[in-house]
C-alpha cells in the first residue's frame, strides 16, 4: 500500500502544469484524485485518463475558483462521489504581466480573485471535516515571486505573497486539530505558464538560476506529496521553494 492509500485529494487548476503533475503524484501515492478546471475539459479529461489507465481513481469537474458557489456546488460533488476530503491543494491560478499603472481593475480583482478568493472558497469548505476527523492537509501553490517580488508582476507577486500568508496564519489555527498547512513556492518551472517571456527573455532567467535548468512540474509534485503524506505531519505553516537555488531562504 502506498502512502496515501485511501484518501481522497483535490487539486484545483489540475489539468494542466504543476496541477496535473500533482493530481498524477497524488493519484500514484494511492489518493483517489478530484481535479478542477475552468475552461479546457479535454485537458482535464487527459489527467483522468492517465491516472486511471494506471488503476487509480481520478474524477474532474468544472467551476471556477473565484466564484463562491461553483465552488460549493464543486465540493459537494467531489464529497458524494468520494466522500471525505484528506487533502486540499490550492493550485488554480494565471499569470498576468504589465505595468501596473498599465493593468485595469478588472484584471487586478481577477488575479485576487482566482489566488486567493479561491482558496479561501475552497479551504473553508473541505476544513470542517479535516477538523472533526483531526486529520488534512492543505498546499497551497505560491510562487518565488511571492517570496522576493518580481518587476512587471506586481499583481501576481501580490496574490502568491498573499497565499504565503494564509498559508502561515491558518497553519498556527488549525494545527491542534492536527491538519497541517504548507505552501509550495516554485521557483522557474516549465509551463505554458511562461508563454509571455521571449526566448532572449527565458535565457536571461536561465542564466540566472545556480542550477542551469528550468524546474519541470514533476519536481514541484514531488514536494507536494512529501507534504501530503502522514509522515510530514510535523511540518506546517512553512514555504518550501523547489527553484534551483536562484533564491536561498
Amino acid at each position: 500500500m502506498s502512502e496515501l492509500t485511501g484518501q481522497v485529494a483535490v487539486v484545483t487548476g489540475g489539468g494542466r502544469g504543476i496541477g496535473r503533475a500533482v493530481a498524477i503524484e497524488l493519484a500514484a501515492a494511492g489518493a483517489a484524485v478530484a481535479i478542477n478546471y475552468l475552461t479546457n475539459h479535454a485537458a482535464a479529461a487527459e489527467v483522468v485518463e492517465t491516472i486511471t489507465a494506471t488503476g487509480g481513481t481520478a474524477l474532474a469537474y468544472q467551476a471556477d475558483v473565484a466564484d463562491a458557489v461553483q465552488v460549493r456546488d464543486f465540493i459537494a460533488a467531489v464529497q458524494a462521489r468520494l466522500g471525505k476530503i484528506d487533502i486540499l491543494v490550492n493550485n488554480a491560478g494565471h499569470a498576468e504581466s504589465g505595468l501596473i499603472q498599465e493593468m485595469s481593475t478588472q484584471a487586478w480583482r481577477r488575479m485576487v480573485a482566482v489566488h486567493l478568493d479561491g482558496a479561501f472558497y475552497c479551504t473553508r469548505l473541505c476544513l470542517p471535516g479535516m477538523i472533526s476527523r483531526r486529520y488534512g492537509r492543505i498546499v497551497n501553490i505560491s510562487s518565488i515571486w511571492g517570496i522576493t517580488g518580481a518587476a512587471n508582476e506586481v499583481a501576481y507577486s501580490t496574490a502568491k505573497a498573499g497565499l504565503i500568508g494564509f498559508t502561515r496564519a491558518l497553519a498556527l489555527e488549525v494545527a491542534p486539530s492536527g491538519v497541517t498547512v504548507n505552501a509550495v513556492a516554485p521557483g522557474v518551472i516549465d509551463t505554458d505558464m511562461n508563454a509571455g517571456y521571449t526566448p532572449a527573455e527565458m535565457e536571461e532567467l536561465r542564466g540566472r538560476i545556480p542550477a542551469a535548468r528550468l524546474g519541470t512540474p514533476e519536481e514541484v509534485a514531488a514536494v507536494v506529496r512529501f507534504l501530503c503524506a502522514p509522515a510530514a505531519s510535523y511540518l506546517t505553516g512553512q514555504v518550501i521553494s523547489p527553484n534551483g537555488g536562484l533564491v536561498t531562504t
